[in-house]
C-alpha cells in the first residue's frame, strides 16, 4: 500500500509541477519578448507620463497595447498584479516531488556504492547542500561583481564555472540520474530564489515609494532586471538536467558531467538567439543565428561522441541458444527480487512467479536490456551476460512454461 500511495503522490506531484512550471516558464519567456519588441512610444501623451516603450499586439480576436514606465507611473492603480507564486508554486512542487522520489528512497535513489558509499542521512544532507551553497555562491557573485565595470560578463563567466563544478562534483558524488536531477534542482532554487530575496523585495520597495510619493532608487529595477535575465538563461538547462533523467544513455555515460555541461551550454546558447531575435527584428542588434548555430553543433557533437560502440557479432550463423524460465528466474533472483519480489514490489512489480514475469515481460526487457536503467544504479551489480541472457529469453518468446 505504501508503494502504491507514493505512486500517486509521484503522478500527483509532477502533474502538479509541469502545470506550474509552464505558467512561471511562459510568463517569463513572455516579458523577455515584450522587454525586447518595444519601441518608443509616438503618442506624445505617452512620452508625458512617462512611457519608455509599448507593443501592439492581436490575440485571441483582440487588440493588446502594453506599455512600460522607464522608472515609475505617474499613479499605481488599487489592484497590481504581481509574477511570483508562478515561482514558488513551482519550486514548492518541485522540492516535494524530489522529496517524495529521490529523498523518501535516498539509498536507492541517490547513492551510488561505486562512487560514494555513504548513508541515507549523508546523502540526504550532500544532496540538499547543493542547493544551498549553490545560491549562496552565485548570489555573492552578484552582488560582488554586477555592479561594476564589465559586470554582467563577468558574473556569466564566473557563474559558469560555478555551475560547471557542481556538476562535475554532483556526477562523482551521486548516482548519475540523481546527479543531473539535483543539479537541475539546483539551478530551479536558484531561480525561485532570484524572485523571493531579490526580484520581489525590490519590487514591493518600488511600490511603497511610489505610493509614498518619494523617488524611486532605481537600482531595485536594474537588480531586479539582471536576476530575471540569469534566470532565462537557467531555463533551458534546467529543462534539460529535469527531463534527462528518462534517458538513461545521457547520465550513465562514462562522462556524464561532460554530457550535462556540453547540453546545459547548448542550452543556453539556443536561448541567447531567441532573447536576441527579437531585438533584431528592430533593428537593434546583429542577426544572432551564431547562437543557435552554436547550440545545434554542440547537439550534434554530443550525439556523435556518445555514439554506443558497435557490437560484436557472432561469427558462427548458428542461432542463438534458447533461453528458459529457470535460467532467466536464477538472474532475476540474484538481481531484482530484492525489490520485486514477495517482501517488496517497487513500482507495483512483481517478479518471483512464472504468471507475474509474463505479465512484465515487456517492462523487464526494456527496463533492463534496451534502456539499461535497471537495477537502479546497479545497485545488484547485474553483469552485461545476464542483460544479454534475459534479453535472449524475451527474444526467444519470453516462454515461461
Amino acid at each position: 500500500m505504501e508503494t502504491y500511495l507514493l505512486e500517486w503522490a509521484n503522478l500527483l506531484l509532477r502533474w502538479t509541477h509541469v502545470i506550474t512550471a509552464i505558467a512561471w516558464i511562459g510568463s517569463s519567456f513572455y516579458f523577455v519578448f515584450l522587454d525586447s519588441s518595444l519601441t518608443p512610444p509616438v503618442d506624445e501623451a505617452l512620452k508625458q507620463q512617462g512611457v519608455s516603450g509599448e507593443l501592439w499586439a492581436v490575440h485571441g480576436g483582440g487588440f493588446y497595447h502594453p506599455v512600460k514606465f522607464a522608472v515609475k507611473p505617474p499613479q499605481l492603480p488599487d489592484h497590481l498584479h504581481w509574477f511570483y507564486w508562478e515561482s514558488y508554486s513551482t519550486w514548492l512542487t518541485g522540492f516535494a516531488l524530489f522529496s517524495a522520489s529521490y529523498l523518501w528512497n535516498a539509498s536507492t535513489y541517490l547513492v551510488d556504492p561505486a562512487l560514494v558509499q555513504w548513508s541515507s542521512a549523508q546523502a540526504i544532507t550532500a544532496a540538499l547542500s547543493f542547493f544551498v551553497l549553490f545560491w549562496l555562491a552565485y548570489d555573492a557573485v552578484c552582488r560582488w561583481f554586477g555592479q561594476g565595470k564589465n559586470g554582467d560578463a563577468i558574473v556569466g563567466a564566473l557563474v559558469a564555472l560555478l555551475l560547471g563544478f557542481a556538476t562535475y562534483l554532483a556526477c562523482h558524488l551521486f548516482a548519475g540520474r540523481a546527479a543531473f536531477l539535483i543539479i537541475g534542482a539546483m539551478l530551479g532554487t536558484a531561480m525561485s530564489a532570484n524572485v523571493f530575496f531579490c526580484i520581489i523585495p525590490g519590487q514591493r520597495k518600488m511600490v511603497a515609494s511610489i505610493r509614498a510619493g518619494l523617488s524611486v532608487d532605481p537600482i531595485h529595477g536594474w537588480r531586479g532586471k539582471q536576476r530575471s535575465v540569469h534566470n532565462t538563461y537557467f531555463t533551458l538547462p534546467v529543462l534539460f538536467a529535469m527531463l534527462s533523467n528518462h534517458y538513461s544513455f545521457t547520465w550513465s555515460h562514462p562522462q556524464n558531467w561532460l554530457v550535462l555541461i556540453v547540453m546545459m551550454l547548448a542550452g543556453a546558447a539556443i536561448r541567447q538567439f531567441f532573447v536576441l531575435r527579437h531585438g533584431y527584428k528592430l533593428g537593434r542588434n546583429r542577426h544572432p543565428a551564431a547562437y543557435a548555430l552554436f547550440g545545434v553543433a554542440l547537439t550534434i557533437g554530443a550525439i556523435v561522441w556518445m555514439k554506443p560502440a558497435p557490437r560484436a557479432t557472432e561469427i558462427s550463423a548458428a542461432p542463438a541458444a534458447f533461453v528458459g524460465y529457470q535460467q532467466v528466474a536464477q538472474v532475476l533472483e540474484q538481481r531484482c527480487y530484492a525489490c520485486h519480489g514477495a517482501q517488496l514490489q517497487m513500482k507495483n512489480v512483481r517478479l518471483d512467479s512464472p504468471a507475474e514475469l509474463k505479465r512484465h515481460a515487456l517492462q523487464v526487457y526494456q527496463q533492463a536490456v534496451v534502456l539499461r536503467q535497471m537495477p537502479m544504479n546497479n545497485a545488484t551489480q547485474i553483469t552485461e551476460a545476464e542483460r544479454q541472457l534475459i534479453g535472449r529469453w524475451f527474444e526467444s518468446g519470453a516462454k515461461v512454461e
